[in-house]
């Protein structure tokens, strides 16, 4: 429970490091740098498993094996057909890359223009609102009571976050942020569909790998390449990758080993919660009194969203999030 409330901490604190690595460098270098610092940070504990995998067929050493080890290796073994293409961690950490590298760029994008952490971190929290409502539109799923007053708070609390005078001031960065959601949504589920037989350590890699390399090829288009400025933002870029990508992923695969998903993914969806405290301490970011009204309602939608009626198998595993 400590590691996954301690994930959460450095997930809200990243959109910090997010909102000042624009003062310096552009949406898709930034993204650039930063998936190359957490797929790196990512290589030892690769390396780390692929040893304990090599000792699951060794009889001396198959005892101190554990259960999530030997499945992992079982995810590793080739398979025929389409069923092998689904299965290889490349083609699916790739289409999974591409979704994370359209979220997270119109995400940096939204941040560029609305430059207020506390607000982007409760907007992109609509998520997983939106997850239930996507598995119902594209993959049939069932839609309980819960999940319909989710949406209903969800819907009330962005209402009074980002339409303060009409519709007129729903800003640029407002609905960035709002299709920032929805992409993470579509994100989770693609690695819900394809991924389910897929290690998810190299899943990860593969696909931060991917969104480095689109985020590379963007800046390089763009021309927006620029170490000056990422010199100047060092400590956003190096927080918002090995801390956010590299350390907290690392600490969610441990939390989860012992908490259960339903739980896990309350304990993160404090992440918004602490977008917000990292605003106010580190960048000095207040509210309207109707603001913080509108991050409770979000909150209490993505708290509710979360309760599961019916089976918990039925729901996206948590950890597709980052």
């Amino acid at each position: 429970m400590g590691c996954l409330l301690l994930t959460a901490l450095i997930w809200g604190f990243a959109f910090v490091s997010q909102v000042q690595g624009m003062d310096s460098m552009t949406p898709l270098f930034f993204n650039a740098a930063r998936f190359t610092l957490g797929a790196m940070s990512l290589l030892p504990l690769l390396w780390w498993r692929s040893r304990r995998q090599t000792a699951v067929g060794s009889s001396a050493d198959a005892a101190s094996i554990t259960p999530a080890e030997r499945a992992s290796a079982q995810m590793s073994r080739p398979r025929d057909g389409i069923g092998g293409l689904l299965a290889d961690p490349l083609w699916v950490g790739v289409i999974c890359g591409v979704f994370l590298f359209l979220a997270s760029t119109l995400q940096q994008y939204g941040i560029l223009y609305g430059r207020n952490a506390g607000r982007a971190g409760f907007i992109t929290a609509l998520y997983i609102v939106m997850v239930p409502l996507l598995a119902f539109v594209f993959q049939h799923r069932r839609v309980n009571i819960m999940t319909v007053i989710a949406v209903a708070l969800a819907v009330a609390g962005f209402y009074l976050l980002c339409i303060t005078d009409g519709f007129g001031s729903l800003t640029m960065a407002d609905l960035l942020l709002l299709f920032t959601a929805v992409l993470f949504a579509a994100h989770i589920l693609v690695i819900d569909t394809m991924g389910s037989r897929v290690e998810p350590l190299k899943l990860s890699f593969i696909q931060f790998v991917t969104t480095a390399a689109l985020s590379w090829a963007g800046s390089l288009l763009e021309g927006s390449v620029n170490w000056q400025g990422a010199a100047a933002a060092w400590p956003a870029v190096l927080y918002a990758g090995i801390g956010s990508v590299g350390i907290a992923y690392t600490l969610q695969v441990i939390g989860q080993q012992w908490v259960p998903p339903t739980r896990a993914s309350l304990i993160m969806s404090l992440e918004s919660f602490f977008s917000v405290l990292g605003g106010a301490l580190l960048l000095g970011e207040t509210m309207t009194a109707r603001g913080y009204v509108g991050c409770a309602l979000i909150f209490a939608g993505t708290m509710l969203a979360q309760v599961r009626i019916s089976r918990p198998s039925a729901s996206p595993r948590p950890e597709a999030r980052r």
